[in-house]
């Protein structure tokens, strides 16, 4: 196999599918690169066994076809140093590949590519078109809440749902849950829905970054498949049963507070400093148009900040994770937030006060 590249071509293609690798592995195969040339195209494969991505960049000028695994930190490091308008060659000899740019050369180790696992092709029973930016938009939306490591393994991902006309993300880690909806032109019979894991959206977001265009989402009994015009992203689907998110949402809520996305986001913020480092509470008072946010911690340090907003309910006070209110005030796009309350004890809910195509919810703390 021999072939040339300009640096400017591979970094990004070699980025992304590098961050699928592990860098510990049990099986020594997957800490490379399955590197496949087929008809001046270069395709670049890596997979922990549960996420696969492959990159496909083509080429031109002479080659000769191969196929071989190629140490993926140690190819990354040596791409990246290289200067900005170089261009690389690779040759292989026996079980070597040399790469080689103006003065520079470096051999490289490899393994059979034989020895490289290949993800299982199995039937896709529902395929469809989406917009890149529109299931970038969910996974922004909904990301932060993935439970990590959790015990309850269904927690640590995030549930895909498709049903009529309307593609849904939700993600949840028993303190708080956010969901995201859109409509869309998708048929089919029931609701579907499918949990993938939380590496596969880091990567998937990841590999949308700002691309623009329709992807081809296909999903399976077992597996998850997005196609890209450079890219196909493979996960592996989580088995297990989603709880019941709608059934958490609360309802009939009385107390409601319009107020400044902007504000609160620098109000909490500067509270927090002053949190509890352990659990980060904050406690909120609702008064006559007046948002009052409390926070003390273990050295007797305290913060105080208010702010005005639209508010003609009864007093009410309450407790909450600051972090977890700055996730949501981070990832909302609106102006104005609206939050839902009702008691002390029960769960807030808040969304943009313009758009409620995401919702999140917020359990209370006991301070």
């Amino acid at each position: 196999m021999k072939f040339s590249v300009p640096r400017d071509a591979l970094i990004r293609p070699l980025q992304l599918v590098s961050g699928v690798v592990e860098r510990r592995q049990t099986l020594p195969v997957l800490s490379n690169l399955l590197v496949v040339l087929e008809n001046n195209q270069i395709s670049l494969t890596g997979t922990d066994l549960e996420v696969e991505l492959i990159g496909r960049l083509s080429i031109d000028g002479p080659a000769s076809d191969g196929e071989v695994t190629i140490p993926a930190k140690k190819l990354m490091d040596i791409v990246k140093s290289l200067p900005d308008d170089a261009m690389i060659t690779f040759s292989t000899d026996e079980s070597r590949v040399i790469v080689t740019s103006g003065r520079s050369r470096f051999t490289l180790s490899t393994l059979p590519a034989s020895e490289f696992p290949n993800v299982e092709d199995e039937q896709d029973n529902l395929t469809f078109g989406v917009d890149q930016q529109v299931l970038k938009g969910l996974i922004d939306a909904t990301s932060f809440a993935m439970a990590q490591q959790d015990v309850r393994y269904y927690l640590n991902g995030m549930l895909l749902e498709i049903y009529q006309g309307h593609m849904r993300t939700v993600a949840t880690d028993g303190h708080r849950l956010a969901m995201s909806s859109v409509e869309m032109d998708v048929v089919t019979e029931g609701r579907r829905q499918v949990i993938i894991p939380r590496k596969g959206i880091l990567e998937l977001a990841r590999l949308l970054g700002e691309g623009t265009g329709e992807v081809q989402v296909s999903i399976g009994s077992n597996h998850v498949r997005v196609k890209t015009p450079g890219f196909t992203f493979t996960s592996k689907l989580v088995d297990g049963k989603f709880p019941d998110y709608e059934r958490v949402l609360p309802k009939g809520g009385d107390k409601v507070i319009v107020a400044e996305r902007a504000e609160c986001k620098s109000i909490f913020g500067r509270a927090a400093i002053l949190s509890n480092e352990k659990y980060r509470g904050v406690r909120i008072i609702l008064h006559d148009g007046n948002l009052q946010v409390l926070a003390n911690n273990p050295e007797q340090e305290e913060a105080e900040e208010n702010m005005a907003v639209d508010y003609d309910g009864e007093r009410l006070e309450l407790g909450f994770n600051v972090n977890y209110l700055l996730d949501v005030f981070n990832v909302i796009n609106g102006d104005q937030v609206q939050m839902i309350m009702s008691d002390p004890n029960s769960s807030t809910l808040i969304h943009d006060a313009e758009n409620k195509g995401s919702l999140y919810v917020v359990m209370p703390m006991r301070l």
